[in-house]
């Protein structure tokens, strides 16, 4: 967190209904902004709108958008760890570390869209299962990271997104550097996520938090966010980009600590 702010602000951009160039120019005006992440999501067709509109793959943007920002932290929130070999998911995440000069957050789940699945030839397995997987796929992503020559440039922290209570928070606990979920489920997650630091001898402090939202009106969540633990809001933005609901937060987060 940097000290002139008491929370990080992030932009999550959907790389949906827009062009390459589009995404590229919203990034690159994030950053400028001075927001302390980027991310974009992993599916492969729209979530809103057109489901058959523009689309475009998340892990080929993350390397353009390795070479064109500067000081964001950047990221999938959160890569479906079904899509790709987890070793070679771990390569390429250790390669876009390196073209961002260490600056990746690696961001995994367990995947929700059926559509996404069926359409690349993927097996949509009920969702227990795929969170159950989700666990040796982070064992197996950190083995490979362990073993890469060059390793990774930067820290690559590792992300668990979701609110699962049975078992992927219990998989946060163990094995994640970062949290994220949806800023409405946030409060109570949290609290869940505490329980299971506790039951697996973790403290809950070394744990970094994140929540997203996806519309303007959330911003009225965000006390309740901060009092709750969240380090980091969030912002979800779509085509045309409106910076404004960032500037706000960033306007928070600067107000607090003066």
């Amino acid at each position: 967190m940097r000290a002139d702010r008491s929370f990080d602000v992030g932009v999550w951009l959907a790389p949906q209904h827009t062009t390459v160039d589009r995404l590229r120019d919203a990034w690159r005006a994030a950053d400028a902004e001075g927001v302390d992440s980027l991310w974009l999501w992993d599916h492969f067709f729209p979530l809103t709108g057109d489901p058959d509109g523009t689309h475009f793959e998340a892990w080929t943007l993350l390397a353009a958008m390795a070479a064109d920002t500067r000081t964001a932290t950047i990221g999938p929130l959160v890569t479906n760890y079904e899509f790709r070999n987890p070793d070679l998911l771990a390569d390429m995440a250790r390669t876009v570390d390196h073209l961002c000069g260490g600056r990746l957050v690696l961001g995994l789940g367990a995947g929700w869209v059926e559509r996404d699945c069926a359409e690349y030839g993927y097996r949509f397995r009920p969702a227990p299962e795929r969170v159950a997987g989700l666990e040796d796929a982070v064992r197996r992503v950190r083995a490979r990271l362990d073993v890469l020559n060059p390793p990774p440039r930067g820290d690559l922290p590792l992300l668990i997104g979701g609110d699962g209570r049975r078992i992927l928070l219990r998989l946060v606990a163990q094995h994640a550097d970062r949290w994220n979920t949806m800023a409405w489920k946030f409060v109570e997650s949290s609290r869940h996520l505490d329980a299971w630091c506790a039951r697996v001898g973790r403290d809950p402090g070394t744990l970094r938090r994140s929540a997203f939202i996806t519309e303007p009106d959330q911003l009225d969540l965000l006390d309740d966010l901060l009092r709750a633990g969240a380090d980091e809001v969030v912002v979800q933005l779509r085509d045309p980009f409106d910076m404004a609901p960032v500037r706000t937060l960033l306007a928070r987060s600067r107000r607090a600590t003066a």
